[in-house]
């Protein structure tokens, strides 16, 4: 196979990859999307999927200095990370459906806030670069003989292949919205909102107490 191509269906599949488990980026894409329509859920993942594309680039370029940080600060991070993730959850338990479907029309200044919002989220949590350091080992990612071609070729596809995941679950979701009423999406919500703050403390009382034991 043409190395070119290796790279850019490998880089595909990690953007994929990275960006389809249903984590709190998830789960904030499909709520945004049913709450203020798909621009809005599509603007989150995109946000989510510049973070993705800036770690992707830490891995590939062997920031063996920003991974020793964090292996020395795991612990932390996971504890200021869950501290983020419990505002997130609180501000959608607390969020008003009604109020948020009569503004689907966002303007641009609601997509800026959702961009950003979503790669600060994501930001907020380095570990992502072990995700990162595993797939391109499983891949192969970059072989000895890859060249700069190959390398800019790979992390445009892993973008591209993020972006598309984005592209393609916010169809989705918006294709059945219609099945939503204002007081199920209010459930959502909440059950969102509750999910994220379990999730949130969950990875909170896992930090603190790998803290204490080390």
């Amino acid at each position: 196979m043409d190395l070119t191509l290796y790279t850019i269906i490998r880089g595909l599949a990690i953007g994929i990859l990275v960006s389809a488990p249903m984590g709190p980026i998830g789960i904030l894409c499909i709520q945004r999307t049913l709450n203020k329509g798909r621009w809005s859920g599509f603007v989150t993942g995109l946000g989510a999927a510049l973070s993705d594309l800036i770690y992707a680039l830490l891995t590939g370029l062997g920031m063996s200095i920003v991974i020793d940080f964090i292996e020395a600060n795991q612990n932390v991070l996971q504890i200021l990370g869950s501290l983020v993730l419990v505002g997130f959850g609180l501000y959608l338990y607390r969020q008003n459906p009604a109020k948020n479907i009569r503004k689907a029309n966002s303007s641009i200044n609601s997509y800026t806030q959702d961009f950003i919002t979503a790669f600060l989220l994501t930001f907020s949590n380095p570990l992502i670069l072990f995700l990162y350091i595993g797939l391109f080992a499983r891949f192969n990612f970059f072989l000895p003989e890859s060249q700069l071609g190959h390398h800019v070729a790979g992390y445009l596809s892993i973008i591209t292949g993020a972006v598309g995941w984005w592209f393609f679950i916010t169809y989705f979701i918006n294709k059945i919205r219609s099945r939503f009423n204002v007081r199920s999406i209010w459930f959502i919500n909440r059950g969102i909102g509750i999910i994220i703050i379990a999730m949130s403390v969950f990875g909170f009382v896992w930090g603190i107490k790998d803290y204490i034991l080390h």
